[in-house]
Parts: structure tokens; C-alpha cells; sequence
């Protein structure tokens, strides 16, 4: 049961950067208009340090827990972790989650109107890295009041981001807790982010961005081919094995469709209704570019640097970053230590698994504070 402190959240948004201060991008392009959508939970103390930061990944939101409306019926996606009681403990914490930058969810990103010509960016949108994503960040927490973080903490793209902040920011974060993520965007996780992308680019209505609605057939190509590598081959055959959408049908029709099948189809539309294909793009860019070593030497160096206490999370079956990049986190990060999750549902496990991870994440922060 939600905590009814929390049972209906205001999604809100903040001017952050302008023209006449920018956004410098690593690129050396600036972004004169930033307008940042986030969320909070709980209450900041006097001092400004009682505060997590919550990094979402690829296609999730500001909204991480609670309710929006009355009509909106849907908890946040990491409800199950943030909330009274539970291990981001809002009796204890205040908790922000902003959308991040280049998303679709009301921060500045592709599908944003460009001051400069009325219209929207599409894909004159900059390129954009985690670093990037990191720097808006730091400013919506300034402009928040908050003086230090307890804890930054996010998987996959949200967890190269936790490890970004530990590298930009050393003397602000106490910990950091990445999730199934690596210092370096591994090729596996390339070739599949291209093989996306080019579903997305050979979809007729592509239009070379310029597309008058989503480009759906491509879009929802692009999410099973993710859903794919998210999930594990002992999930799926758990869950769907051999059997058929009619089981008791001509096993020989094709129309009779694997459950499997199925299963990613309804995924795949699911994210048409909900993303933005140009922003898609921007974003698998992004996560493709992240190398915590560009510019410091090399990714042991840069591991070094860290000063928090840090918490690498594994997942046990993880094929998109399998547990080797964490346990490599933990070695190289002076103060990391590494602990895994036991799951057949492989990188999504961060979404499913909360009672492992409000236990793990629990006594992580409860060490902090003893």
C-alpha cells in the first residue's frame, strides 16, 4: 500500500538554464532554453543533505513513485523502493527524480519546440551525453537547495549516471549505487542500440525524423529488439517455452503466433503510445557514448577518483551488462563493494526484484548512517 503522503504526486518543471546563461554541452554546443520535469517525495532537512537522487533509465520518467492523479491509477516505477518505510525511506529522506535531459516526459530533449525556429528540434536536437545529463541534474538540485546527496542511485542508463556523479561530483555524493551498468558502453550493448535505431530508420514513416506521426512499425521493432536482451533465455522459456497464443489451435498456422511472440509484439506497441522514436535516438546515442575514461586517462584512473562508498548491484542473469562490468566497478572503486541480485529475469530485474533490492539497498544506507 502506497504511504498516502505520497499517494498523489505533483509532477513539476523548472526553468534551468537560458539564453543568456546556457547549457555548454561536452559537445561544445550549447542549449539556450533547459526545462527540467521532476518529482520529490519526503521532506528536505534544514542543512540540505538528506537527499537521493533517483537516475531513471532509458525510456522511464520523473515519475518514480506514487500517484499523479486520481485518474491516473499507475504507481511509479520504482514504487516498490521509495516510500515510507521502504530502503529510499521518505520518513527519512527527500527523494528527487528528474526526468533527464533529451527525454520526452516535459525536459528539454527532440520533441521540445526550438526557441530559435518555432518548431521542434527533431534531430537538429545536440547530442547529448551523460555528462550532460549529470550537469542539468546538478543544477536542478542546487536550485532545489540541496547541499549534498545521501545517495545517488540508478540501473542502466540511470546507473552510468550514479557512476558520472561520483566522478564529476566527489565531494557531494556520501554513496553511490549504480545497477547493472559498466564504466564503458560494452559493444554487445552497441550492437544492439544500431540494430534499433535502423528498425526505427527503415520505418517508411521515418521521414528522416520528420515524421507526422510515430513511426510505429519501427519504433516497436526497436523495443523488441530490446526486450529481448532486457529479459534472460531462462525467463523466457520459463514463461513462454514453446507453447502458442492457441494452444489448443493448428500448431501449423502461422498466424498462431509463439507466446513469446506475442509477448514482444504487445511490448512494442505498448512504447509507441508512450515514446518518442527521435528521442529514442538521443538517448541510445547518449548511453553509446558513455565512457567514464574519455578525458581522464583511463577507466581505472577515473574509478579511482571516486571518494564515495559505493554499492555495485549485479544481476544474475543479466546479458546486456552482465555481472563481470559491476564486479569490475567494485575492485577498481576504492571504496565499492559489489552484491548480486538473484533473478531469471535478467537487466529488468531492477524493476521486478524490490524485495532483494529493499534489503540490499536498506542495510547499504543503514551502514552509512551507523
Amino acid at each position: 500500500m502506497l504511504n498516502e503522503m505520497l499517494e498523489f504526486v505533483t509532477t513539476q518543471q523548472k526553468l534551468l538554464f537560458d539564453r543568456a546563461h546556457p547549457l555548454r554541452l561536452e559537445s561544445g554546443a550549447a542549449l539556450g532554453h533547459v526545462t527540467v520535469s521532476y518529482e520529490t517525495y519526503g521532506e528536505l532537512n534544514a542543512d540540505g543533505t538528506n537527499v537521493i537522487l533517483i537516475c531513471h533509465a532509458l525510456t522511464a520518467n520523473a515519475h518514480a513513485s506514487g500517484y499523479n492523479s486520481e485518474e491516473d491509477k499507475t504507481p511509479g516505477w520504482w514504487d516498490g523502493l521509495i516510500g515510507s518505510g521502504k530502503a529510499f525511506d521518505t520518513d527519512d529522506y527527500f527523494v528527487v527524480c528528474p526526468n533527464i535531459l533529451g527525454s520526452c516526459y516535459g525536459t528539454t530533449g527532440p520533441t521540445s519546440i526550438n526557441p530559435t525556429t518555432g518548431q521542434p528540434y527533431r534531430l537538429s536536437f545536440p547530442a547529448i551525453t551523460v555528462r550532460d545529463i549529470v550537469t542539468v541534474q546538478k543544477r536542478l538540485l542546487d536550485e532545489l537547495g540541496v547541499n549534498r546527496l545521501a545517495t545517488v542511485c540508478g540501473s542502466s542508463l540511470g546507473g552510468m549516471q550514479a557512476l558520472e556523479w561520483g566522478i564529476m561530483f566527489p565531494d557531494f555524493c556520501e554513496t553511490t549505487i549504480p545497477i547493472s551498468t559498466a564504466a564503458r558502453q560494452p559493444s554487445w550493448c552497441l550492437a544492439l542500440n544500431s540494430a534499433a535505431r535502423t528498425a526505427i530508420k527503415n520505418d517508411p514513416e521515418w521521414r528522416e525524423g520528420n515524421y507526422l506521426a510515430q513511426p510505429a512499425k519501427g519504433l516497436a521493432l526497436a523495443r523488441m529488439i530490446g526486450m529481448i536482451s532486457y529479459r534472460s533465455p531462462e525467463e523466457f522459456e520459463q514463461r513462454f517455452g514453446q507453447q502458442k497464443v492457441d494452444p489448443s489451435g493448428n500448431v501449423f498456422v502461422v498466424d498462431n503466433v509463439f507466446q513469446v511472440e506475442s509477448y514482444l509484439q504487445y511490448q512494442g506497441q505498448k512504447l509507441v503510445t508512450r515514446f518518442d522514436a527521435n528521442t529514442y535516438l538521443c538517448l541510445t546515442h547518449a548511453m553509446d557514448s558513455h565512457d567514464i575514461s574519455r578525458g581522464r586517462g583511463s577507466v581505472k584512473k577515473a574509478l579511482g577518483s571516486i571518494r564515495a562508498r559505493a554499492l555495485c548491484v549485479g544481476i544474475s542473469s543479466d546479458v546486456r551488462y552482465p555481472v563481470a562490468h559491476q564486479t569490475r566497478l567494485a575492485q577498481d572503486i576504492p571504496n565499492g563493494e559489489y552484491i548480486e541480485v538473484s533473478s531469471i529475469h535478467g537487466h529488468d530485474a531492477f524493476l521486478i526484484e524490490f524485495d532483494q533490492l529493499n534489503s540490499i539497498i536498506a542495510n547499504f544506507l543503514r551502514k552509512d548512517n551507523s
